[in-house]
């Protein structure tokens, strides 16, 4: 089978178009995401301006890492469902407690059929792709839970700042940019209060590759040359 196929029963069975690591992080007066905007085929960085990170209904942020196409079919599910909400007309509004669980019970239920949506969804909690889920003050994606969780758990605080928090994703995305191949220097920041959502325009960060250890990364390695 070849890879990105598609099995005789119509279902996934690998990933094509693929984003890599989510960060979110909660300061103490909304919450605010972080993401590059690389879309990898393979391990070709095709797409240099994909947006991973979308405004749901009034209160919500939808973060995602893995595969595109699927998160688009999650959005579209999600528009159908604020269409919905939004009929009734009766000043109750979908907030993130509410997504959250059925968000939930969506990549349970796609798991279920052996057809999972190849994603992991992060709002102010994360959805893994065959339904387990958690609820915290940051969440990480990817191989950035692994490089830069422990830096949110060294720095988070209740009371952190926009601004503080701003560099927080920052410190977080600076190091994945050094460590994932995949990733590009080419970053959004979106942050969501009680006044509604903002949006960065897309920026890179300032970075170094001179180091002597870039240069030449075997030398002194046991068995190089």
């Amino acid at each position: 089978m070849e890879w990105g196929a598609v099995s005789s029963e119509g279902k996934k069975v690998s990933t094509v178009l693929e984003s890599r690591s989510q960060r979110t992080l909660s300061p103490y007066d909304g919450v605010i995401m972080g993401a590059d905007m690389g879309g990898s085929y393979g391990s070709t960085l095709r797409y240099k301006s994909v947006e991973r990170i979308k405004p749901i209904g009034k209160q919500t942020l939808l973060g995602v890492s893995g595969e595109i196409s699927d998160f688009q079919e999650i959005l579209h599910y999600l528009d159908e469902l604020i269409i919905y909400d939004h009929i009734w007309d009766d000043g109750n509004f979908l907030g993130p407690k509410e997504l959250h669980n059925y968000l939930n019970r969506v990549m349970y239920n796609r798991r279920n059929k052996s057809n999972p949506l190849w994603n992991s969804l992060v709002y102010l909690g994360m959805v893994g792709m065959i339904g387990t889920y958690y609820e915290d003050n940051h969440v990480v994606t990817g191989f950035g839970n692994h490089l830069t969780r422990p830096i949110m758990r060294a720095e988070w605080r209740e009371d952190l700042t926009f601004e503080e928090a701003v560099k927080i994703l920052e410190k977080c995305l600076f190091v994945l940019l050094y460590r994932d191949r995949s990733a590009i220097n080419k970053f959004q920041i979106y942050k969501i209060t009680e006044e509604g959502v903002t949006i960065s325009e897309p920026y890179a960060l300032k970075t170094f590759w001179g180091f002597s250890a870039f240069q030449n990364p075997t030398k002194g390695a046991e068995g190089s040359w």
